[in-house]
């Protein structure tokens, strides 16, 4: 299990991650988002030691994590690094062996990672000669491949294509399948909301969203109503409740409520000539809530 207790970090009279307190069990993914500059990274960096903090501690199973700890930690850093004139093969081997694994032990494992992955490329082919999607993957296999206990991602997403985005989302529920602690950044919510079991939201260093990903959801009341159909000859937006009408396409319209009690008049409304093809009342979507929190002054 990974602890983290109230963290402070400061760069002069920048306070970049301020008390930041959060525990991660195995088998369990957690988010992280915020705005640029929140202090994702720099949490990353006080976690594995790379930067020391000013205040707090980190823990892995009830021990300071140190040195000791490296060989069960993964990391796929922001900035990527791979050594382009190396082949795939030797990349990988190399970073293996920086996490205590032989080149025996890695070597007839390749050719397995490399299809899990979709990687498009032989292992003997040079890092460079890869589209910058593939050199992503193996830099991710690179992170894996030693079967790490704690694995950090930093925006793994950053760049890729849907098919290969899916991809990742998949390696990212295996390693929770695995009982691994895993914590990646991203900027997009749909990845957050689909595969986190938690999240912490970051906000210039101080914590303004930490929990269950639905709970926060759910904690903001079902305030949007999508209909599917055409609703134009209804005039929500006369109905007390009703803040906004928003007619996304010719067949979904959205409600922004401002009283969630409302979806039940309106249901009633609809419903009333028999079978309508959609009507779904939710919370605000995770993407909703993050503009929500990082545009305002007081959370």
């Amino acid at each position: 299990m990974l602890e983290v207790h109230s963290l402070v970090k400061k760069f002069g009279d920048y306070t970049a991650v301020d008390h930041l307190s959060f525990e991660i069990q195995p088998g369990s993914i957690l988010g992280l988002i915020g705005q640029n500059g929140a202090g994702k990274t720099t949490t990353f960096r006080l976690i594995l030691d790379f930067i020391q903090a000013d205040e707090g501690k980190v823990l892995w199973n009830g021990q300071v994590i140190g040195e000791k700890d490296y060989n069960i930690i993964g990391y796929l850093p922001e900035e990527r690094g791979l050594y382009p004139k190396l082949t795939i093969e030797e990349q990988l081997l190399f970073f293996a062996e920086l996490r205590g694994k032989s080149r025996k032990e890695i070597a007839p494992q390749i050719d397995d990672w490399l299809d899990r992955f979709q990687v498009k490329g032989r292992k003997t082919d040079k890092v460079q000669t890869l589209s910058k999607g593939n050199q992503q993957k193996v830099q991710l296999i690179a992170t894996l491949i030693h079967q790490p206990k704690l694995v950090i991602l930093d925006e793994p997403f950053s760049g890729l294509d849907p098919v290969n985005a899916q991809i990742m989302k998949n390696a990212i529920i295996q390693l929770r399948q695995a009982n691994a602690c895993v914590i990646f950044s991203s900027h997009n919510m749909d990845n957050v909301e689909q595969i986190c079991d938690q999240l912490i939201m970051l906000k210039n260093g101080k914590t303004v969203l930490k929990g269950n990903v639905q709970e926060i959801r759910e904690s903001f009341g079902r305030s949007r109503l999508y209909l599917e159909g055409d609703y134009s000859s209804y005039h929500f937006e006369k109905m007390p409740g009703v803040e906004k009408v928003e007619v996304r396409n010719a067949h979904l319209t959205v409600l922004h409520l401002s009283n969630p009690e409302i979806g039940k008049e309106i249901f009633q409304l609809v419903t009333k000539d028999g079978y309508i093809p959609m009507f779904n009342q939710q919370p605000p979507t995770l993407e909703e809530i993050f503009k929500m929190k990082a545009g305002a002054e007081n959370e």
